[in-house]
């Protein structure tokens, strides 16, 4: 079948090590009806988190992904907050275009993904980087858990892996 994209490799990550602390940072997380600055550990002090960095909003790699945890109901069971480097205002397009109940964190200078080793630098784009698709799941501690991060673009998250490690966590609590 042939694509009407290029498969490209990218190149190795260095996200944080499953019993590693995840790296604390504050954002605007945008929902569908405001956003506002929220550290991480706001969120974890709350229960675990399942932190999912995606490339820009409106992109079919971020809406299909979006999709794609709406469809497992995720969000009912744990926290599924995004990471990408949409603004704010193209972020909250995103979650009302596609009737999503998810919050995401606005990182347009894409700090974040660079913290947690996940920055991909976008190909003839000098000076522009995004999140490359990965998921990081943490404990209540704010511990990562389980990490799943892309090897080549595009590639989406195996998602049957990162729902047993949700039940994994789900039975230690």
């Amino acid at each position: 079948m042939e694509l009407p994209f290029d498969v490209v490799d990218l190149d190795p990550a260095d996200p944080p090590e499953v019993g590693d602390p995840a790296p604390e940072f504050t954002r605007p997380l945008v929902g569908r009806e405001y956003w506002e600055d929220t550290a991480l550990s706001a969120l974890t002090a709350a229960g675990p988190v399942l932190l999912v960095f995606m490339p820009m909003p409106g992109s079919f790699p971020a809406t299909y992904i979006c999709s794609a945890i709406a469809d497992r109901g995720w969000t009912d069971a744990i926290q599924v907050v995004g990471v990408s480097i949409g603004t704010p205002y193209a972020t909250a397009d995103l979650l009302d275009d596609h009737d999503l109940d998810a919050r995401i964190y606005s990182d347009p200078a894409n700090d974040v993904a660079a913290e947690y080793g996940l920055a991909h630098d976008l190909d003839g784009m000098t000076g522009l980087s995004e999140p490359r698709p990965a998921t990081v799941l943490l404990d209540e501690s704010g511990v990562v858990r389980h990490t799943w991060v892309a090897t080549e673009w595009p590639e989406f998250p195996d998602y049957d892996t990162i729902e047993a490690a949700l039940d994994d966590l789900d039975a230690e609590a």
